[in-house]
């Protein structure tokens, strides 16, 4: 893995972990811990890799015990996109034993979660390696969760598409069918983006395609073609533009179709199935009362 490894905002975490934390603590706290367990009592534990996998979300984990309690130490042995095997420690805890136990679900959470994307979408990855594709996330995330889970998809060695509808213009299907013409949106689209605005125009048939390519968008996003038409798109825009347009490939992509899909030719494969399809990495807590 690069050493250009991804960032996430503090302030992005903190935020998350405390509604997380709220969500899961309610109005009363941690009753079943508070009642079981006495207040000065402390504990060590572990944080272990239970499958083989990609790590994300170590930050998270370590906020979620130090919003419960600034002095519970959490000691990292892994960080955010090191390949993990099971049995591996990714953390040892100590500290106040109610607040481990009241953080372990939200820490667990948001680290089984993210690196269980992390390690889906470098199964991808993976699969295109001998490509020059990149395989991308896509807008369906779980809502509240998407910067988490496009941090995810960077640290499984996948690529990010746009965060939302305000930082790039996609024009899909719909938009085309209400402007009219393929052109004319591409047309309006840059008379309305700035300079640093990238246009993207979806098409589904040939036809479309090559309507697209003459209004020179930066993309052009080729949704459900089939294999031959993804190659004839390729050799198509080699020929009229070298290759200048960015070709992105999405529909009908999972773990066995896209290598198929990345031979093709094109730039990018976008798919949801790396983010709303991905298992959960299995992560335990073990704990021994000191």
């Amino acid at each position: 893995m690069s050493e250009l490894r991804p960032h996430l905002s503090p302030i992005l975490i903190r935020k998350a972990i405390d509604e997380a934390l709220l969500e899961d603590l309610g109005r009363a706290g941690d009753i079943t811990t508070n009642a079981t367990i006495p207040a000065d009592a402390t504990a060590s534990c572990v944080l272990a890799s239970r499958e083989n996998g990609i790590v994300s979300g170590m930050e998270l984990a370590r906020a979620a015990f130090a919003a419960i309690d600034s002095n519970v130490n959490f000691k990292a042995h892994v960080a955010d996109c090191d390949i993990i095997k099971p049995g591996d420690k990714l953390a040892t805890i100590g500290g106040n034993a109610r607040s481990i136990l009241s953080a372990e679900r939200v820490a667990l959470n948001y680290l089984m979660r993210m690196s269980g994307i992390a390690s889906y979408t470098a199964e991808f990855a993976r699969k295109i390696a001998h490509t020059n594709a990149q395989v991308c996330c896509t807008r369906k995330t779980i809502p509240g969760h998407r910067a988490f889970d496009k941090y995810a998809v960077k640290c499984g060695g996948g690529s990010n598409h746009r965060f939302g509808l305000d930082d790039a213009i996609l024009i899909k299907d719909n938009h085309i069918a209400v402007a009219g013409r393929v052109a004319l949106a591409i047309e309006r689209a840059r008379e309305f983006a700035g300079h640093l605005v990238k246009v993207e125009v979806e098409v589904d048939t040939l036809k479309q395609f090559e309507e697209a390519l003459g209004a020179r968008p930066d993309v052009v996003l080729l949704d459900n073609m089939t294999n031959a038409q993804l190659a004839e798109a390729v050799a198509t825009n080699k020929e009229d533009n070298g290759g200048t347009v960015k070709l992105e490939a999405s529909g009908n992509v999972n773990i066995k179709t896209i290598k198929a899909i990345a031979e093709t030719g094109v730039d990018y494969i976008s798919t949801s199935k790396i983010t709303m399809a991905a298992p959960t990495l299995d992560v335990g807590l073990d704990i021994a009362i000191a």
